[in-house]
C-alpha cells in the first residue's frame, strides 16, 4: 500500500490473497466471513467490520500472521553544507544518501534546506506529519541563524515585521521576526518556507547572506550532539514538543 494512500480493509486482504494465490482470488463475501469469525486482527483488536478504512500504518493480522506492520519513522538530520535536499539526485550526495536505516527509501523531508544551508531537518514517512510541519497556515516557527555580508539595523526588523514584497510571485512575506546578535548575525524565525526565502529577504537591502543555519523548528532544537550528516530518530518528548500544535 502506498505511504499516503487510504483503502478499506476488504480491498487490502482481497488484495494480499492475490498476490499468495493469484489463481484463486478471495471476494467480499469472503472476507466478509472471515471478519465474522474474527480471524483478522486491525491495530491488535478483531476488525469492526469488512469495509473499515485503513492506511499505511494500520497494523493487520490473519489467523496470526502479520500482513501488514509498518512503523510510522521521524529523524532528525544535522544537514551539512553541500548535501542537496532530494531523495535522487545526479550531482550531488543527498540527505537520504546520509541516513543508515532499512527503511530509508520510505522517507521524505519535511520542508527543505538550500544546498549551502545546514541545520536541522526532519525526515519521515508520514505525510499527514510532514504536512502539518509545512503548512503555513499551522504557524510553525523555523529559526534561522544568518551571518551577512553587510551590518545590519533596525530597519531590518520593521520590514520584516511588516513583510517583504516579492515581485517575480506577487507576493508579501508573512510577518518575521528578526534578532540582531551583533551587526554581522542574526536570527530570524518564519513561518513560511518559500523559494531562497532568507536569502531575498536581505536581498531586498543588497545584504547577501553569507552564512544560514537553521537551528529550530516549533519548539524543536537541533542536538547539539549531532554533528553534520549525523542523524537520529526523535524521542517521544521531541515528537510531543511538534505533536502539541494539534496537526
Amino acid at each position: 500500500m502506498s505511504l499516503s494512500k487510504k483503502s478499506r480493509l476488504d480491498r487490502f486482504i482481497s488484495q494480499w490473497y492475490f498476490t499468495k494465490n493469484p489463481s484463486q482470488p478471495l471476494n467480499k463475501k469472503a472476507v466478509r466471513l472471515l471478519v465474522a469469525q474474527k480471524r483478522i486482527l486491525v491495530d491488535g483488536q478483531p476488525a469492526d467490520s469488512f469495509s473499515q478504512p485503513i492506511d499505511y500504518f494500520t497494523r493487520i493480522e490473519l489467523d496470526g500472521e502479520l500482513l501488514q506492520g509498518n512503523q510510522r519513522l521521524y529523524l532528525m538530520l544535522h544537514k551539512p553544507v553541500g548535501v542537496v535536499t532530494a531523495v535522487v539526485d545526479e550531482q550531488h550526495q543527498t540527505v537520504i544518501d546520509l541516513i543508515d536505516h532499512p527503511d530509508k527509501d520510505q522517507l521524505h523531508y519535511a520542508g527543505r534546506l538550500d544546498l549551502n544551508t545546514s541545520g536541522l531537518l526532519l525526515l519521515t514517512n508520514d505525510g499527514h506529519w510532514s504536512k502539518g510541519l509545512t503548512d503555513p497556515d499551522k504557524k510553525v516557527a523555523k529559526c534561522y541563524e544568518v551571518t551577512l555580508e553587510k551590518p545590519v539595523d533596525e530597519r531590518y526588523q520593521q520590514a520584516f515585521k511588516q513583510g517583504i514584497y516579492f515581485s517575480y510571485e506577487g507576493i508579501t512575506t508573512r510577518p518575521a521576526e528578526l534578532e540582531i546578535i551583533d551587526p554581522y548575525h542574526t536570527r530570524l524565525w518564519l513561518t513560511e518556507g518559500r523559494y531562497h526565502q532568507v536569502k531575498r529577504m536581505f536581498g531586498y537591502f543588497r545584504n547577501a547572506v553569507v552564512g544560514l543555519h537553521r537551528s529550530q523548528i516549533g519548539e524543536l532544537t537541533l542536538d547539539p550532539a549531532l554533528k553534520p550528516g549525523q542523524w537520529r530518530p526523535l524521542s517521544l518528548e521531541e515528537l510531543n514538543l511538534l505533536n502539541n500544535r494539534s496537526f
